[in-house]
This record gives structure tokens, C-alpha cells and sequence, in this order.
């Protein structure tokens, strides 16, 4: 079983419609959303995913499948480095990002790394050919609608 480590940050700045729209206006929502996606993937999959965010957790964003971590004081890729060098096996472990200096260093550990935006177009883009454009207007939508009800 593969470990996915994820830059998140990283990710959403690959991902069009989240970086532009959501990211500028409302980070909360674009870090749910991206976890929505990253949900709804790794359900799918036999294998485990950890997605990394800079500073604090601010609202608690649900997650069946996906360990979420902040890095609070530090960054978000100073963690990655330190998951990658206390894993147990590290040839285990597949690094999500485009980072250039976090890849050289997940290479050097001999982990296996992905650049954020292919894996958002082999693994975000929906089976039925559904673009990731139509996936986050209807998030957009369930969202202010959550926000309505709950007075948000």
C-alpha cells in the first residue's frame, strides 16, 4: 500500500478553477474543496493519503479518507521532510508536488515523487470526463448553500 504525502498549498495553486477563484477569496473553502476531491479519489483507492497545509488549522474540514496535518509553526514542506525521513519505508511513499527543492529532496530519500499538476489531472478529473471546473462549481454551490443554512 502506498503512502501519498501531498503539498496542498502546492496542489491548489496546480488546479485552475480553486487557485483563481477560491484561494485569492476565501482559503477555508479552497483547502475544503481541495479535500473533497482528494476524498473522493482516495475512496477509490487502496492506498492511504496525508495532505499538508501551511500554518494553522482554522476550521476543521472532515475527511473519511485523508489524514489532513498543518504545520503550524514551520512549513508545510519542512513536515514533508520530516514524515520522509521518519518513514519507515520510504520507497512506499509517493510526494505530491511541484516543489522543486521538496522533490530533489523526496528523490534523494528514494521516494517516489509526482508533480502536483499531473496528478491533479490523472487523479482530480471525474471518470465520467467531467471537468474539475463543473466539479468545483458544484462544490461552490453546496458550499454557500451550508453557509446559508448554517448562518456561516
Amino acid at each position: 500500500m502506498k503512502t501519498f504525502l501531498i503539498d496542498g498549498n502546492n496542489l491548489i495553486g496546480k488546479i485552475t478553477r480553486l487557485r483563481r477563484a477560491l484561494q485569492q477569496k476565501d482559503k477555508q473553502a479552497s483547502r475544503e474543496q481541495l479535500v473533497f476531491l482528494l476524498d473522493k479519489y482516495f475512496k477509490a483507492q487502496k492506498n492511504k493519503g496525508v495532505v499538508y497545509f501551511d500554518g494553522f488549522q482554522s476550521t476543521a474540514i472532515a475527511s473519511d479518507f485523508l489524514k489532513i496535518k498543518y504545520s503550524q509553526k514551520q512549513t508545510a514542506d519542512d513536515l514533508i521532510r520530516a514524515d520522509i525521513s521518519n518513514a519507515a519505508n520510504r520507497k512506499n511513499l509517493t510526494v505530491i508536488t511541484s516543489d522543486l527543492a521538496l522533490a530533489g529532496f523526496a528523490k534523494a530519500c528514494s521516494t517516489e515523487v509526482m508533480k502536483s499538476e499531473v496528478f491533479a489531472k490523472q487523479a482530480l478529473q471525474s471518470k465520467s470526463g467531467e471537468d474539475e471546473t463543473g466539479i468545483i462549481d458544484k462544490l461552490a454551490n453546496q458550499t454557500a448553500e451550508f453557509k446559508k443554512l448554517f448562518g456561516v
